[in-house]
């Protein structure tokens, strides 16, 4: 009888024994993850973005998307003539991203190492005539915009709008006299809408956002002038990684769709 219990014991230790290990086994936690499994840190801070003033709209509504996204950051926005944007990041002032109107501007922060990587091509656009509503010179092409007694507003020669008027004027063999070069295309704008002029060049983009304010009329070129719009992140940023995720945006379908609904042509 000793015999038998002795057994029975053992059997019924050996039983529990498994249970108590199989029941550890099934509690046990789960293996913490690795380190390169982690989410990255969520961007965070102010971005400060440089852009052409044909820019505002588009740029605009693309901050508020990436703030949207991006619930920890701020992004800050100066707009201006990109040869002015140039001129402020060259003399120190703090910039994140900046985002040209032409191709040359652009190569004047690369050529002082200014920029960090290579730029991105990321639109482009062409010059219209515009005038006022009502149209009191009775402006019908771009011929007449040289006309004598017309007062013309465009850019100065050293902001691409200003470059791109100059070259459109010899493609058609004009020779312009404007009475003010503003040091940007709102400026340009602003003169024709305010009617202290009564026609100006300035880009297509331009042109739509101004909606009935205006009266676009085409230059109907066969060359016309294409400026390519470059955008990079400022070197001396300290917000490079947020800077990329911003130019990101930008050249995503999303930001393309912004700027092709806004009149920009496709990089």
């Amino acid at each position: 009888m000793s015999i038998s219990f002795t057994r029975a014991g053992a059997l019924a230790a050996a039983l529990l024994l498994a249970a108590t290990l199989a029941s550890c086994s099934s509690t046990a936690p789960a293996a913490a993850p690795s380190q390169s499994a982690s989410q990255a840190p969520e961007l965070s801070g102010t971005l400060t973005v440089f852009a052409a003033a044909s820019l505002k709209q588009t740029f605009t509504t693309l901050a508020s998307q990436f703030e949207a996204a991006h619930p920890k950051v701020k992004v800050s926005l100066n707009f201006d003539g990109s040869s002015t944007l140039v001129t402020q990041i060259t003399q120190g002032a703090p910039a994140d991203v900046f985002a040209s109107a032409d191709t040359n501007n652009m190569k004047k922060l690369s050529d002082a190492k200014l920029v960090a990587g290579t730029p991105t091509n990321f639109a482009t656009n062409i010059l219209t005539l515009v005038v006022p509503a009502k149209n009191p010179a009775s402006i019908t092409s771009f011929a007449d915009a040289a006309k004598p007694g017309i007062k013309l507003v465009v850019c100065a020669a050293q902001v691409p709008c200003g470059a791109a008027a100059k070259a459109d004027a010899a493609t058609a063999g004009l020779n312009l006299t404007p009475v003010s070069e503003e040091l940007s295309v709102t400026s340009v704008l602003g003169k024709v809408t305010s009617g202290e002029a009564d026609a100006g060049l300035v880009y297509v983009t331009d042109a739509k956002s101004a909606g009935a304010k205006v009266k676009a009329i085409p230059l109907e070129l066969t060359k016309p002038t294409i400026n390519e719009y470059p955008i990079a992140t400022v070197g001396s940023s300290s917000q490079q990684e947020t800077a990329r995720a911003f130019i990101a945006l930008v050249t995503s379908k999303e930001g393309q769709k912004v700027l092709v609904d806004a009149g920009f042509g496709a990089p």
